[in-house]
């Protein structure tokens, strides 16, 4: 498991399954999926400061972060 906080895991913790039947059958979850993993990261190397970034620019990849993580659930909740 990645020692990077807010896993999509961690996040939808018990619905790994529902998640990887939308992913298979949605290529807009999919493509969700690896959206929001990549800010998710870029978000961990800021806060790390392994990549510092302006605080700006930080606290956008966190609000796009959260709008995917909003657009996922709504996808599982359907």
């Amino acid at each position: 498991m990645s020692n990077t906080p807010h896993t999509l895991a961690e996040e939808f913790p018990g619905q790994a399954e529902a998640i990887h039947k939308l992913k298979v059958a949605d290529p807009h979850f999919a493509r969700l999926l690896q959206e929001y993993d990549g800010v998710n990261d870029q978000v961990h190397l800021a806060e790390t400061n392994i990549q510092p970034i302006d605080q700006f620019e930080e606290e956008k990849l966190r609000k796009r972060r959260l709008q995917i993580k909003d657009e996922i659930a709504e996808a599982l909740s359907r």
